[in-house]
């Protein structure tokens, strides 16, 4: 739960991210155990990519012209 807290995402969610491999962890019994250096490496990544994202559509938005200023 505290990782989906730092990540501000449901638990469902997380454990969707841990079984798909996008974050690594370890299993002791029931639990998984994710070190805070893996889960703040992903947020990372995560918000390169969101960055990265968010520019090319305000670049399209400038090349449209569609009213939308840097």
């Amino acid at each position: 739960q505290q990782a989906a807290d730092v990540l501000n995402v449901s638990r469902p969610h997380l454990v969707k991210l841990l079984e798909r491999g996008d974050i690594p962890y370890k299993r002791t019994g029931s639990h998984r155990k994710i070190l805070l250096k893996d889960v703040m490496t992903y947020d990372s990544k995560l918000r390169r990519q969101r960055k990265k994202s968010l520019k090319l559509l305000a670049d399209q938005a400038q090349e449209l012209k569609l009213g939308y200023n840097e």
